[in-house]
């Protein structure tokens, strides 16, 4: 039997899939958020460009836009709030003059040694009860929505809300 997608009556949005992605994804991302927001004020774009420059580092803001899946204004956000804080800094780059990079200091490099082990005891958490071959079908279900949504409907232009 088809499904029928004229059926205005019926539709539920707590049955809606991309309601669902969105529900959990807040429910798993707010879990994790506590950590770095309880015990150092970060929000989830200063997390994201500190785990970002503790990966590449140096990187310049352009460059971790492209890596952290966040658009310019949070990432020119997140870099004035880490700045202000010292967790990062900018240096004009030693070969081409033109561009400033950012680093994480030492004390950003020590921030972000304290929050990786406590993220990651979180993400066990969230993911108890799973055994190693369901977190893959998971990994690989993820996967499969993501390139489906990608190559069918141009998810690189997200919008933040469902």
């Amino acid at each position: 039997m088809s499904k029928n997608y004229n059926d205005t009556k019926s539709f539920d949005l707590k049955d809606f899939f991309p309601y669902q992605v969105r529900v959990f994804y807040r429910a798993v991302s707010q879990s994790i958020a506590e950590v770095y927001t309880e015990t150092h004020g970060l929000t989830v774009y200063q997390w994201r460009v500190m785990v970002v420059l503790g990966n590449r580092q140096p990187l310049s803001a352009s460059e971790v836009v492209d890596y952290s899946s966040l658009d310019k204004v949070q990432v020119s956000r997140a870099i004035k709030g880490l700045l202000g804080r010292d967790f990062i800094e900018r240096r004009v780059d030693s070969v081409d003059k033109r561009k400033v990079n950012l680093l994480l200091t030492d004390e950003g490099t020590k921030v972000l040694e304290e929050l990786v082990p406590l993220v990651l005891k979180r993400e066990a958490e969230i993911l108890e009860g799973l055994s190693s071959d369901e977190k893959k079908i998971l990994q690989s279900l993820m996967s499969r929505v993501l390139t489906n949504a990608e190559k069918r409907f141009g998810a690189d232009k997200l919008v933040e809300d469902i």
